[in-house]
């Protein structure tokens, strides 16, 4: 049998207290805090922001992490940008100021940091993975505690009463008190821990073990993708591939707070073609739950029952989810700048198109912002530009050409104060903003 052994350890057992309380962060509403905190922004993976959006920007800083990143930077409330890189050598944890993007702290973890983005809070404690270990910082780069996990944690999201999240590649569910690092509810495993009648020869796989596979998807590394979370209902949605499967199913989890605290699963859709291989999103009255499958059809499901609701197909497989809008609009793209930037407007059993723009094609999704602007990355004449157009209609609004022209992004962000956050495969950092700002 392929499978992971996976050891439930005691909460006070495994909490390393390096430091006290902290900040003392009160995160029960983290997410809507300002900032880009998560991998898509917020609880709902949305990829839009509580700040509105800036119509001439400029370029401000560019700054190399001297490695390849994986995952895209987190952006804290106080604009503290947070991102991980490959490098052979010295930090592969890096806090920039985004005001200068000077580096305020680096440090080194284990190599699996690298794929994954660090979750802020609402005072810029940060909760970042690595193989095997999920930590915290504070803002100022101290460690705060670490916690040994089965796996390597994918980005962190915040429950309702302001817990944390965590769910790692072999698909072991962490509940944590993001102040002392201790369990708050028993582990959850969604792939079936190996049993006495399974033999007891099971070897226990390394902590990053299929961690390539995370790219593409494989029974390697069961969940692949960020959890999505309703905070109204603490209801988790997250993908899974399981041994024995053949394709990756959209599973809703229930996390219960308080007396007999616990994760418990609802329901199961295993049958998108080709599997769910993108990460779930949430509309922004959490009923319907939106996830590409393995063919590229998008797909709306009902958020308590996992019944679909309406397939909309697009030109072929894609590797990100939609960035969705409070008001009901999603705004589709691919993450190799290979498809149009298209708007569909869900009318709930059904959707349309609103409008649709070819020549926009770009890198990953859109990054929204509150006031309906949405910032990406596309390809120009003489290399990438910085686009922002409007949600409502697809007009472009500005066109800043990146010089010189760094690396295809892996993810984009929008600071507290509408700044565009550009984190490229490369390995560079590069924020644009207002110009009577820079």
């Amino acid at each position: 049998m392929r499978g992971v052994l996976r050891t439930a350890v005691p909460a006070l057992t495994v909490v390393f207290a390096l430091s006290a309380c902290g900040t003392g962060a009160d995160t029960d509403d983290v997410l809507s805090a300002g900032g880009w905190p998560g991998r898509h922004s917020d609880a709902r993976n949305s990829n839009t922001a509580t700040a509105d959006g800036v119509e001439n920007l400029a370029d401000a800083w560019t700054r190399p992490l001297g490695g390849a990143v994986g995952s895209p930077a987190g952006i804290a409330a106080n604009g503290q940008i947070s991102v991980t890189a490959a490098t052979e050598s010295g930090c592969n944890l890096f806090s920039f100021q985004m005001d200068t993007g000077r580096k305020r702290w680096c440090t080194r973890l284990a190599p699996a940091v690298a794929t994954v983005t660090p979750v802020s809070d609402a005072v810029a404690n940060i909760y970042v993975g690595e193989d095997g270990g999920l930590l915290s910082f504070n803002e100022h780069g101290q460690r705060r505690w670490r916690i040994p996990v089965s796996g390597t944690p994918r980005s962190a999201q915040f429950t309702s009463d302001g817990n944390l999240l965590v769910v790692t590649h072999f698909g072991q569910v962490n509940v944590v008190d993001p102040q002392t690092g201790q369990l708050e509810a028993p582990l959850f495993d969604l792939v079936p821990i190996p049993t006495l009648g399974d033999g007891q020869n099971v070897p226990r796989l390394a902590s990053d073990h299929g961690l390539p596979a995370c790219f593409g998807g494989s029974e390697d590394c069961p969940v692949a993708t960020t959890p999505a979370v309703d905070t109204a209902t603490d209801r988790i949605f997250v993908t899974v591939w399981r041994p024995g499967s053949d394709r990756s199913a959209l599973v809703a989890l229930r996390y219960t707070a308080g007396d007999g605290a616990g994760v418990r699963e609802e329901w199961s859709a295993t049958d998108l073609p080709g599997g769910a291989v993108t990460s779930p999103v949430l509309s922004g009255d959490r009923s319907t739950v939106y996830v590409h499958d393995g063919e590229g059809t998008l797909w709306a499901l009902d958020a308590s029952t996992g019944q679909p609701r309406w397939s909309h197909e697009t030109a072929g497989p894609v590797a990100t989810g939609p960035s969705v809008t409070a008001d009901g609009l999603l705004l589709l793209a691919s993450a190799d700048g290979s498809a149009a930037t298209t708007a569909l407007r869900d009318n709930g059993d059904s959707v349309e198109t609103v409008w649709e723009r070819a020549d926009l094609r770009p890198y990953g999704a859109p990054a929204v912002t509150a006031d309906g602007l949405a910032y990406v990355v596309v390809d120009g004449e003489e290399g990438l530009v910085a686009t922002v157009f409007d949600v409502a209609d697809g007009r472009t609004v500005d066109e800043e050409p990146l010089e010189p022209s760094p690396g295809l992004p892996v993810g984009t962000g929008i600071g507290p104060d509408g700044e565009f956050v550009i984190t490229t495969v490369d390995g560079d950092v590069t924020v644009l903003r207002a110009p009577d700002s820079v």
